[in-house]
């Protein structure tokens, strides 16, 4: 896959926070970022149904490109919390099980960590993107950049920035959720932040 300049990139995604995210942080890269419901409003829903999060960005990145038609970037990322053995994980949004209901999924969390001490609430938020190019030969190239954001889960929602656990997730050096950051703060710690870093050394050229 060349690293050069890409024009018009399809977001694996529907969920229009991750794309104004995307777009902010991949602004000077010149890549115009579109949206699934820009490009394909009436397709299908995208499907996960992978156990890892590489798994499941590589299938949604895939999924997107047939789609639109375009290269595409799918993030898939979610929280890890030690004292659950790792969940919600890949279920992170749906982990209430009605998919996308932030907080429910939150109050889920909160619930089965009541009564756990504050050193054992430990958690991770962790990203995987992929960017998937589409060739004739129908085989595609794709690469996987990865990120993780350690921290702590709290005992109440703190904050009113950003969105799924942001609020509950305490950066402890900081005192703060990761709801209380500025975005630009966010950025430069996030899961999210570090993989698209990578992501943009790349079509930058400089990741060899």
């Amino acid at each position: 896959m060349s690293a050069g300049r890409y024009g018009k990139v399809v977001l694996a995604t529907r969920n229009q926070h991750k794309l104004i995210e995307l777009r902010r942080m991949l602004e000077a890269t010149g890549v115009e970022l579109v949206g699934l419901d820009e490009v394909a409003p009436d397709g299908p829903e995208l499907i996960e149904k992978e156990d890892t999060f590489a798994g499941n960005a590589r299938s949604k990145a895939r999924q997107a490109a047939a789609l639109a038609d375009l290269p595409a970037l799918a993030d898939d990322s979610g929280l890890e919390v030690d004292a659950l053995g790792g969940a919600p994980g890949v279920r992170s949004a749906r982990y209430a099980g009605s998919h996308g209901d932030t907080a429910a999924n939150t109050a889920l969390v909160l619930e089965k960590l009541a009564g756990v001490p504050d050193e054992e609430r430990t958690a991770r938020f962790r990203c995987v993107i992929a960017l998937y190019d589409p060739t004739s030969d129908g085989e595609g190239r794709e690469r996987l950049f990865e990120g993780t954001c350690e921290g702590r889960i709290g005992h109440e929602l703190r904050g009113k920035g950003g969105f799924g656990y942001d609020p509950v997730f305490l950066i402890p050096e900081r005192g703060l959720t990761v709801a209380q950051l500025s975005d630009a703060e966010k950025d430069a710690i996030s899961h999210r932040g570090q993989a698209v870093s990578k992501l943009k050394e790349f079509l930058e050229g400089r990741d060899r």
